[in-house]
C-alpha cells in the first residue's frame, strides 16, 4: 500500500509543468502554442527569455530528483524496497510526459530524467549530463544530445550498479519513452529541419 502511495505521489509531482507555470509568471506565450509546442526548457528558450528557460530546466529537473529522493530517503521506513523505487522512477517520468494537471499534454522528459538519474546516484547524473553537453556543444542540437544521452544512461547505470531489483529496467524504460517522445525530432534531424539550440520561435 505504501509503495502505491509513493508511486501516486511521484506521478503527481511529475505532473507539475514548470514550462507552463514559469511562462505564465513571466507573461510569455504558452510553450504549447509555438516552436516545437513542447512544454520544456528548450522550447521556452525560443521565446528569447533565458531566465524563464533556466527556471523551467531547474524546476523540471528538481521534481524528478525530489520524487526519487523522497522514495530513497523515506521509503525504506515505510517498507518501500528498490522495486518500489523503480516504480517511482517510472511514475514521476510519466507524470511529466502526461501530466494530469495539464490535460495530459507534457514535455519530452530530458530535464526530469536528469533529475531522476541524479537522485539515483550523483555520478550517474553527471555522466549522463556530460554526454548531453558533449553532443550539444558539438552539434548544437538539443534533441540529438538528449537521444544520445538516453541511449547511454542505462549503460552507465548497469556499469555502476548492475540490475538492482528492477531499477535498471526502469531507467531503460525511461530512456525508451524519452526516445519515443522525440519521434518528430528524429524525423527532423534526418531531413535537416531540426532547430538548433538558441533559435527563436516562429
Amino acid at each position: 500500500m505504501n509503495t502505491i502511495l509513493f508511486t501516486l505521489a511521484a506521478y503527481l509531482i511529475g505532473s507539475v509543468s514548470f514550462a507552463v507555470i514559469v511562462s505564465k509568471l513571466f507573461g510569455l506565450s504558452d510553450p504549447r502554442t509555438y516552436g516545437s509546442k513542447n512544454p520544456g526548457a528548450t522550447n521556452v528558450l525560443r521565446s528569447g527569455n533565458k531566465k524563464a528557460a533556466i527556471l523551467t530546466l531547474i524546476g523540471d529537473g528538481f521534481k524528478g530528483w525530489l520524487a526519487v529522493w523522497l522514495a530513497l530517503r523515506f521509503g525504506p521506513g515505510f517498507g518501500v524496497e528498490d522495486s518500489g523505487v523503480a516504480l517511482v522512477v517510472i511514475a514521476v517520468f510519466l507524470g511529466h510526459l502526461w501530466p494530469v494537471f495539464f490535460r495530459f499534454v507534457g514535455g519530452k522528459g530530458v530535464a526530469t530524467a536528469f533529475g531522476i538519474l541524479l537522485a539515483l546516484n550523483p555520478w550517474l547524473g553527471v555522466a549522463t549530463a556530460a554526454t548531453w553537453l558533449i553532443i550539444a556543444f558539438a552539434f548544437r542540437y538539443s534533441s540529438l544530445a538528449a537521444l544520445v544521452a538516453a541511449l547511454f544512461a542505462p549503460f552507465y547505470y548497469g556499469l555502476l550498479f548492475g540490475d538492482t531489483d528492477g531499477i535498471l529496467l526502469a531507467v531503460l524504460a525511461m530512456s525508451l519513452l524519452l526516445i519515443y517522445r522525440h519521434q518528430k525530432n528524429i524525423a527532423n534531424l534526418l531531413t535537416g529541419k531540426e532547430s538548433k539550440i538558441g533559435s527563436k520561435k516562429k
